[in-house]
């Protein structure tokens, strides 16, 4: 493994995860060693239609244009999942694997999860994905109800619309009707990759701060009028985001990858000699942050990742809808 990590590597700095063919490839050789001979067509095809709809070139969509939840995050979420689909049927009892049917299905929600960030043609009143923020799981859903019956998953849509629920803050865990185990275990896995490939970024901390609080304030998050009518702010700044990462990656870690995704996360240890790169990774964002945090050396966090959304001047655009969104709020 090499020393330097690039900014649009995984964890291992193997697979380059912001190109959808490199994925593709390191996915299907993930599936062809855990179910041999099995057929990989469907999500072979679903990369495919993952590339036209992020890249806005699938008909009646604008493409990704949300700066945080770009396509490299969705392809790292995938091979994080990947991953641990595979590590769990090493790891589960005969009764309890997933098998190869399941497996498809949960690849598919994975490239699908943050498919309700895309806008449709046909929408006039939303400039920016990040808009849907607060329900961008549900179109989610929606997205992949219309999507599976297109490469013959019709029967998985009752399941996978729900599975995606386990992505996001939109429903309780504990509402996700599931009746099968099987099932709920395939919702604690595609939780934890979206997670874990999150936080255990090279440029977590900076994509923090410079996107995800745009993202944030555009989805109504950071900021908003309550009740009352007063401006009620969570963040006042991508830095105050910043100063309560830890805290938020303490309580996921407790409440989510821990309790609610009953420790999935180790499923990754049979990939890795025991070792968990992604915990490891997450780690020392951490002890970064704490150390830029205690020095209040904000130039520390000086990393400038690249940016794949569909258009090339996507940050100008989404800073002046950010500014535009805070001009209102004060007003």
């Amino acid at each position: 493994m090499a020393c330097f990590r690039r900014s649009d590597y995984d964890v291992t700095n193997s697979v380059q995860v912001s190109s959808t063919a490199t994925v593709a490839a390191a996915v299907r050789e993930l599936f062809a060693a855990s179910w041999p001979g099995e057929p990989f067509d469907r999500v072979a095809r679903a990369f495919e239609d993952f590339d036209l709809l992020f890249t806005g070139r699938m008909p009646g969509y604008h493409g990704v244009d949300t700066v945080y939840h770009d396509r490299q995050h969705s392809l790292d979420m995938t091979l994080a999942a990947a991953r641990l689909l595979v590590g769990y049927e090493r790891s589960a009892a005969p009764a309890m694997r997933l098998g190869a049917e399941r497996a498809v299905a949960g690849l598919v929600t994975s490239l699908f999860h943050d498919s309700g960030y895309i806008r449709e043609f046909e929408d006039r009143q939303h400039a920016n994905g990040a808009e849907f923020t607060l329900y961008h799981v549900t179109r989610s859903a929606r997205f992949i109800a219309r999507y599976l019956p297109r490469i013959g998953m019709e029967s998985w849509v009752p399941v996978a619309t729900r599975l995606v629920h386990f992505t996001g803050y939109e429903m309780q865990l504990s509402q996700i009707a599931l009746a099968e185990p099987r099932d709920r275990k395939l919702g604690h896995l595609l939780g934890t990759a979206d997670l874990i490939a999150q936080m255990a970024d090279r440029c977590y901390l900076e994509k923090c701060r410079d996107r995800l609080y745009p993202e944030f304030v555009l989805g109504g998050i950071a900021a908003a009028a309550g009740s009352d009518g007063a401006l009620q702010v969570r963040y006042s700044s991508g830095v105050d985001l910043l100063r309560q990462t830890p805290r938020f990656v303490h309580n996921t870690r407790i409440e989510r990858l821990e309790g609610e995704f009953d420790h999935a996360y180790r499923y990754l240890e049979p990939l890795f000699d025991g070792k968990n790169p992604y915990l490891e990774a997450i780690d020392r964002n951490l002890a970064y942050l704490d150390r830029v945090l205690k020095t209040e050396r904000w130039p520390m966090l000086r990393r400038n990742p690249p940016l794949f959304t569909v258009g090339d001047n996507q940050m100008p655009q989404v800073r002046g809808l950010m500014l535009d969104r805070l001009k209102a709020l004060w007003a």
